[in-house]
């Protein structure tokens, strides 16, 4: 049986991820839905979910791995087998932050997380991805670049929140455990935001060649940003 051609096996590593990128967002998406009506059935599910995927992205892994040994790929195709490395272990990070938000379960309430608006701007974070991905799929580095631009959105509600936050946290008889899950939960929904942007860079890597290196995403960057 004679081999199949390189861009067939591309397509078909390409076509795995963009399903897996599908169902992490789901996942977080629900993840956020479960804490919100603090539904233990769900949690557990979304848990078995991301088991699922993680050894989907194992598998993914391998199959670059094998591609590049034995294919033995030189410029774009390189790049395409890099790029697609990349992404997976992006979406291996956000798939586990659905975990970190089921974990904030017990300690935050259904009030709290929707005077914060979170589902909404899980929302416009799992639209980030998605835009990221079909950039990559149609090799579109434009739309790359607006996925870029669309991070900066979530940097500044999260600011948004952290100051909120921190300021009920100085209130007499504040709950300051549900505060700090509360702000762990905004900087997870940041952290997939963050990751949908490194998807575009690593897409306009692809297309141009040209490496992009991501901001500081750090606390101490924000709190520095928020004195400035």
């Amino acid at each position: 049986m004679p081999e199949r051609p390189v861009h067939l096996l591309l397509d078909e590593l390409s076509q795995i991820l963009v399903e897996l990128s599908n169902n992490v967002v789901d996942n977080f998406l629900d993840a956020l839905h479960t804490v919100k009506q603090c539904d233990k059935q769900s949690a557990a599910h979304i848990r078995v979910i991301e088991g699922q995927m993680k050894q989907l992205e194992i598998t993914l892994e391998e199959r670059c791995l094998a591609f590049l040994a034995t294919k033995q790929p030189v410029a774009k195709d390189l790049r395409a087998i890099i790029t697609i490395i990349k992404i997976n272990d992006d979406l291996k990070h956000i798939g586990s932050l659905a975990v970190h938000i089921i974990d904030r379960m017990p300690a935050v309430s259904h009030d709290m997380l929707e005077s914060l608006e979170f589902e909404n701007i899980a929302l416009y974070a799992g639209e980030m991805v998605k835009k990221s991905i079909e950039a990559f799929t149609a090799r579109d580095s434009v739309l790359a670049m607006q996925v870029c631009e669309m991070d900066e959105t979530i940097d500044a509600i999260h600011r948004k929140v952290f100051r909120r936050v921190t300021s009920q946290m100085k209130c007499p008889n504040s709950d300051v455990e549900q505060l700090i899950a509360a702000l762990s939960i905004s900087r997870y929904i940041e952290r997939m935001a963050d990751h949908a942007a490194r998807i575009a860079h690593e897409v306009v890597f692809l297309v141009t060649g040209k490496i992009i290196r991501h901001a500081d995403c750090s606390y101490e960057h924000l709190i520095s940003s928020m004195q400035d």
